[in-house]
């Protein structure tokens, strides 16, 4: 097996386009943060205090599918075991139901009950209340959110590029 060294360019980037990438990769971040305190406040204000954001979170995207660990993985929401982990609470908690796949024994499906669905439709209500806010306040345009989340889709393409292939 031999060692592929990443291939180093000659040229720096542009000071602008580095600066910009910097922030890019802060705001990132800090919106990752955001939201979740943004979600764990609105659950403080309904008296929803069972679970955390992250697990909340997990709640919407799961939505009315049936899953496993392994798929929610690959969608690229969760990482390793901390979807495992979470998966296990929400099942305890009583948010999920959970039952092993008949083809695979090892692979267990989940799926909301009624009290999940309560709490992604509190997500998702909170998330319209946003998108209605920012509409009105002329905080964003639909234009604007459509170029934002291609520009952010290039990015996770690239990033996701340099996962998978070396150079």
């Amino acid at each position: 097996m031999t060692l592929q060294t990443p291939v180093m360019h000659d040229a720096a980037p542009h000071p602008g386009v580095m600066a910009g990438y910097l922030d890019s990769l802060s705001l990132v971040e800090r919106l990752h943060r955001l939201l979740l305190d943004v979600v764990k406040d609105e659950f403080e204000r309904l008296g929803l205090l069972d679970i955390n954001p992250v697990q909340a979170l997990l709640l919407f995207n799961v939505g009315d599918n049936e899953v496993t660990a392994g798929e929610l993985k690959s969608r690229g929401y969760y990482q390793g075991s901390n979807v495992s982990y979470n998966l296990k609470k929400l099942v305890e908690a009583g948010y999920m139901h959970h039952q092993r796949c008949e083809i695979d024994r090892r692979s267990v499906r989940v799926r909301l009950t009624a009290k999940g669905r309560d709490m992604r439709d509190a997500v998702a209500a909170l998330f319209e209340r946003h998108a209605v806010g920012m509409e009105t306040r002329g905080v964003i345009t639909f234009d604007m959110m459509d170029e934002l989340n291609r520009t952010l889709r290039r990015m996770e393409r690239y990033w996701t590029d340099q996962i998978r292939y070396i150079y």
